[in-house]
């Protein structure tokens, strides 16, 4: 187990912002860490990587807790804060140097290590260029560059595509893929769709108190009232409502049936159904034998983005 975080609590005077919370990550875990706003994320990031001490609480990570042996953590964590951590009066590769030198890797390594940070996180066209004169992504690449070049055990990220485009959020979610199959990974982001492409797990907080944990699909299973099926049929009928809705309505779990459009003998309906239930096949059936033609029928699945405003929104 890489990280085990026990009855966490960090409090600002009178302001608790984590209220006394306990996970555990494991290798091989990528871990989708969400919350608004003020929610306790980044805080618990913080103390995570030895940024700040807790209030209360303990961490252990890969059997070491925080307080007694801190510069070993941190030994094993790469970190990119919110933040980006950059010199920008340097130059691309005396950062990486640099940056490789307070890790304490070994002088011999540095080379290596900085050439394959600039082919890992492509960055190999403005290497020698000032910091200052980087674009906001290549500047988040930078970053990401100083959080693993010296190999750690564990990655916390806190909104690692801030600032990139759609072709370089794709390559750092292939990248940060590909390190969750030998690392632990802890990534906060707002991009949710990113959450339920990269991570196999979800943590959600808010208000300090975790409100949910598993993985992306077990959220929108559990955190949804119901469901409903879209199917668009093409018939003779004049009038979809009256010939078809009935019939629609009629099988089983199926709640009711809005007709959503009607154009050119072409209809589409939505069916409300069950939570867990999947009426595909059965209005599949009903189709053929009333010989309607079949255009599209697929379940409407509940989005990360609805699970996640059901359990943060004020």
């Amino acid at each position: 187990m890489a990280i085990a975080v026990r009855n966490l609590t960090k409090e600002y005077g009178t302001q608790r912002a984590v209220d006394d919370i306990s996970f555990d990550v494991k290798t091989s875990e990528i871990l989708g860490f969400l919350g608004p706003n003020g929610a306790g994320k980044t805080t618990t990031m913080k103390m995570i990587t030895c940024y700040m001490p807790p209030t209360a609480g303990t961490i252990e990570v890969d059997g070491l807790n925080i307080y007694d042996h801190s510069i070993d953590v941190r030994r094993k964590i790469g970190y990119l804060p919110e933040m980006n951590p950059l010199y920008l009066d340097m130059n691309v590769l005396e950062y990486l140097d640099y940056s490789a030198r307070l890790h304490g890797i070994e002088q011999s390594a540095i080379q290596s290590r900085i050439k394959e940070m600039v082919d890992v996180c492509g960055i190999a066209e403005v290497r020698h260029k000032d910091i200052g004169e980087l674009s906001k992504g290549y500047r988040q690449r930078v970053g990401l560059a100083q959080a693993m070049i010296h190999d750690p055990e564990v990655l916390i990220l806190d909104e690692p595509t801030s600032g990139l485009d759609p072709n370089q959020i794709v390559e750092i979610r292939n990248l940060i893929k590909r390190l969750g199959s030998a690392k632990t990974v802890i990534l906060s982001t707002h991009i949710l769709p990113e959450v339920q492409a990269t991570c196999n797990r979800v943590l959600i907080i808010n208000e300090g108190k975790i409100v949910a944990d598993g993985s992306p699909q077990q959220l929108q299973r559990d955190f949804t009232g119901g469901e409903s099926i879209t199917l668009e049929l093409k018939t003779e009928v004049t009038d979809p409502l009256q010939e078809i809705a009935p019939k629609l309505q009629v099988i089983a779990y199926v709640k009711n049936v809005t007709l959503l459009s009607h154009e050119e003998g072409i209809s589409r309906f939505e069916l409300h159904v069950d939570k867990g239930t999947d009426v595909r096949e059965a209005a599949f059936r009903l189709a053929v034998s009333e010989n309607w033609v079949v255009l599209e029928l697929y379940r409407k699945a509940t989005t990360l983005e609805e699970v996640f405003h059901k359990l943060t929104a004020a």
